[in-house]
Parts: C-alpha cells; structure tokens; sequence
C-alpha cells in the first residue's frame, strides 16, 4: 500500500503545497503556454533579428574568405572569442538554429489554436441585440406605418444582400441581429500563417540548396563547367547532395561597363553587361545570353547571378637566373568604388629566394603632390605599385593558402640600399628590376574578370507565397471591418417604431454613414443608397432621429 493510499485511508490531509509551487506537469504546461504566446513570438522574431545582425557586421566564411582573413589576421585577440561564438558564421551557428526553430515552434503553437478560435467564431451565429439600442454611440430611430413582421423581413433581406450574416429567428426576440467583417480575423491568422511558411521557405533553401562562387576571366576559353572542382567557394545545405548538380558550361566571352562621366559618382560604374555562351547538358549548341544585375540566367533548377566585377593585370615575374617563375592574369580585388584594387603575386619557384608582391592595381593614376590618387575606375592610366617580399612564403608547409593573402612571417621586405622600402610602381608595358639580383618584374596588359554567383534556392517560391499571403492577411486586417447591426421595431400609439443601431467592433470606421444608408433603404418606398436627408425629401410617414 502507497503512502499517498495509507494517508487517505487515514484520513490524513496531505501538505499544503507552498505558494507558487508547480507539479512538473504543470511547470510544462506553464512553459509551453509562455513559449506559444504571442508575446513570446514577437520577442523571438526581435531576437532573431538581432541575432542577425553580427552576420551583416562581422565578414562571414561563406561569403568572403579573403575578408574573413583579412579581418581575423587585424584582430588577433578578439578571432578566439568570435570563433567560439561562430561569429564568422552566423546563420550556420548551434544559437541562431536554436533561435529560428524556437520561433517556429512558438508561431506554430500560437496560430493552430487561433485557428481554432477562429473556425468557431466563423460559425457562430451573431449575437442577440442589446436591450436599449439607443444607448449605443451610433444608433437612430425613426416612425412608420407598416408592421412590424414587415419591418423585420425587409431588414433582413436588405441586411443578407449588403453581406451581413443574419441571425435566425427565435422565439421570444424581438429584434433582428446582423454581422459582417468575419474575414478581418482571418486576415490577422493568414499574416502570423505567412511568417511561418517565409521561415518553412527559408529553411527548405538552406537545408536543400546551395550557393557557390567562381572568379572567370573575360574571354577566357577554360570558362566554366558545372563541377565541384571549378568553385572557388561551395556553400552546400546540410541535406544537398552533390549529385544535383546540375549538367551545363558556360563561357564570359566580353564585358561592357557604361562609367558615370560626371557628378558625384564620377568614375563609378554606372551599368555592366556580360555577354555569356553557356550549353545545357554538355552536348548541346551554345546560347548566348546576356547576364545582367539581377537578371540572372537561369539554368534547369540553377540561377548564374553577375554579382561583381574587376581587373587582372598580366605580370610576368622572372628570378635571378632569368627563369620565368611566374606569368598570367592575376586576380586583383576592388576596394573602393572607384576600384582601387589589391592583390598578391607568389612565385614560388624562383630562386635564389622565393618572390612576393603585394600591393595596389589604380586604374587610372595621378600623382597629387606625391602621392598615389586613384580618380575612377575606368582603365585610363592603368598602374602597378607593390611592395616585394624574398624568403620563405610559408608554401612549402603542406597547409593550403588563400591567393589573396601573402605570408610574411618568414620572409623579408626588399629595401633600397638606403633601407627604405623598395616599391614597384609600373604602368603597362613597363619593366623593373628587383634590387640584390632577384630578377625583374613586367606589367605586361590588362584583362577583366567577372565574379559569378551559382545556386539552388529551392524554397524561394515558399518564400514568394509566404509574402504575398503576408500583404494578403495585411490588407485584410487593414480593410475589413467587422461590424454589428441590429434592428428592433414595435408598435406604439398607432404606429411603428424602429430603432437601428450600428457598432464597429475595430474603432475608427465611420459607422454613422453606414447607419443613415441603412436607415435610408430600410424606409418604404425608399431608392437603395439614398441618404435621408441629402436632397430634403423624405416619407411622409417618417420621423428620424439620430443619437
């Protein structure tokens, strides 16, 4: 026999329970009516955007490596914490997954049950009308001669034909009740319902798609082929097979800009263009196309986005035995909207010493005073000026590099014979030679390359709908308005008398229009939508009164 059992068989009370003190069923119920509370879900969908906000702050890895690096390499002490924070990859984080599927439960949790509210509420009949109509902020009554069953039948045909829902009629009442507006609330359910299929949507393309990226030379005949191997940088969903890739090739065959001549935008670009030839499935004859910002090319389930632009100087490096250890079109980053550019040469096969550039590409150079201005970012005077490293460029370690990030911390910079810094500053066509016998260095042309963007979003059209029933529940719930109407009519010294009454239920509708209108058609012999009052003529058998 339990002790819960002895002390009922005994007669024993058991112990108050202390003030506050919760059944661990209890406590659940408490959390998860605090968990699926409006309230909560707005606070969740604060926090996300909040928690959102380091992913547009601080460089993210999926993004931007080379910025990721840059930044990680000018904060040596803050790298640590933000790594264990997963601040360099914030939409990817264990805190923000927990944020977005905490909100998801919580909208949910909220809505399914509105939703049954609301299916009640869909189905109700309208409430009995009040007992003293005229009480009410808007209401009016007015006299007349015909009976009060006719009265009432004529207000609610009238009443059924303006979309109100009519409440039958019942023993022992002596009014007609009408309602309209039910449609407001399902406005209100259908905007919290489009927040959660946005999210449904963004998931789906996290979790299925992918987003890669990919740096083509203009003209180059290599092009690109739809292959793991060809990405720079592949960003796959945690459930995307690489099997999904989908069969096609393209080639960048030229690149127009349209550059601002004037204004405060000078020397920006205004407008670019790439001119592509892609083939589906590998066999197929080439189409052109022309590959604009946003105006993506679209290919089976694949999007190619034109996000970016820049200059690849041709540099030929050759060492101190006159060996060319390093020629071709090296790839120069923009760092300002005027395409001040920075990049990075590594010849690792020179000798006696391995060879590093690392300076800036200015498209169109002057010199103001001695120093270095860049004035727009049309190739106009195109220039060359880089500092040089010799020495150990940390690429024999077995560890990978970016190519836009040169190790310095084991080789040395180049000095003049005064041990200032040797610069090289070349414009096209030019030659220099390295001090101490290293080699030479040739600005050999210029050539464009073209940033593309590559990937599946299949939860984009989700997304889509979950917009469109966003502005949908919106406007529902702006535009509706639910409102009362009743009616009650009674025989009084030889005549009857009809009191009307109309009640907004959303506040700041004009429902004193509404009423007079109603008033006007309900008269006998009135013309529908007649206003009384509006041209001075009326019933004879009428008197209006209006509170």
């Amino acid at each position: 026999m339990s002790t819960a059992t002895k002390e009922r068989a005994s007669g024993a009370t058991p112990p108050p329970r202390r003030a506050g003190e919760l059944t661990l069923g209890e406590l659940l119920r408490f959390g998860w009516r605090q968990l699926t509370s409006m309230r909560t879900a707005l606070i969740l969908l604060l926090v996300l955007a909040l928690a959102a906000v380091p992913g547009s702050i601080v460089p993210q890895e999926g993004v931007d490596a080379l910025k990721t690096s840059n930044w990680k390499d000018a904060h040596p002490t803050l790298t640590p914490i933000y790594e264990r924070l997963s601040l360099f990859d914030v939409y990817g984080s264990p805190w923000f997954a927990a944020i977005y599927i905490l909100l998801m439960i919580s909208l949910i949790g909220c809505i399914i049950p509105r939703t049954f509210h609301y299916w009640r509420g869909l189905r109700a009949v309208p409430p009995a009308a009040p007992r003293n109509l005229t009480r009410l902020p808007d209401s009016t009554s007015y006299t007349t001669d015909e009976d009060v069953a006719e009265v009432e039948e004529r207000a609610r045909r009238l009443l059924a034909k303006r979309g109100y829902r009519v409440r039958p009629a019942r023993d022992g009442e002596d009014a007609v009740s009408a309602e309209r507006g039910y449609l407001r609330e399902a406005g209100n359910l259908v905007f919290h319902l489009s927040v959660v299929v946005v999210l449904v949507g963004f998931a789906v393309g996290s979790l299925l798609g992918y987003k890669g990226g990919v740096i083509l030379l203009v003209g180059d005949d290599a092009g690109f082929t739809n292959r793991l191997t060809q990405y720079d940088d592949f960003v796959p969903g945690t459930l995307f097979d690489v099997g999904q890739l989908d069969d096609f090739a393209f080639d960048v065959d030229s690149f127009d800009v349209d550059w601002l001549d004037s204004g405060p935008a000078q020397g920006q670009a205004r407008g670019f263009v790439s001119h592509v030839s892609y083939v589906e499935g590998l066999d197929d004859a080439p189409t052109e196309y022309d590959l604009r910002v946003n105006h993506p090319l679209q290919i089976d389930d694949t999007e190619i986005f034109l996000i970016g632009h820049g200059y690849a100087p041709v540099i030929t490096v050759r060492d101190g035995e006159g060996n060319e250890v390093y020629s071709g079109p090296t790839i120069f980053l923009p760092q300002s909207p005027d395409f001040l550019s920075f990049g990075v040469v590594k010849a690792a096969d020179a000798q006696p010493g391995q060879i590093g550039l690392e300076g800036l590409f200015y498209p169109t150079f002057i010199n103001v005073e001695g120093d270095p201005v860049n004035v727009m970012g049309e190739a106009n005077n195109p220039t060359l000026s880089m500092q040089v490293y010799t020495g150990d460029l940390g690429l024999d370690q077995g560890q990978s590099q970016s190519v836009y990030v040169l190790d310095k911390a084991d080789a040395e910079l180049v000095t003049k014979a005064d041990g200032s810094p040797f610069r090289l500053d070349l414009q096209e066509g030019q030659t220099e030679t390295l001090p101490d016998g290293l080699g030479t260095v040739t600005f050999e042309g210029l050539e464009r390359w073209n940033r593309i963007q590559i990937s599946q979003t299949p939860g984009k059209e989700v997304a889509l709908i979950g917009v469109c029933l966003a502005l949908l529940g919106l406007l529902g719930s702006l535009f509706i308005r639910p409102r009362r109407v009743w009616l009650r009519a009674r025989r009084e010294g030889g005549s009857t008398l009809v009191e009307v009454a109309a009640l907004d239920r959303s506040g700041g509708g004009d429902v004193g229009v509404v009423l007079q209108q109603l008033v006007a058609d309900l008269r006998p012999g009135a013309t529908p939508g007649h206003t009384p009052g509006a041209d001075g003529a009326g019933p004879a058998t009428t008197e209006e009164k209006t509170s």
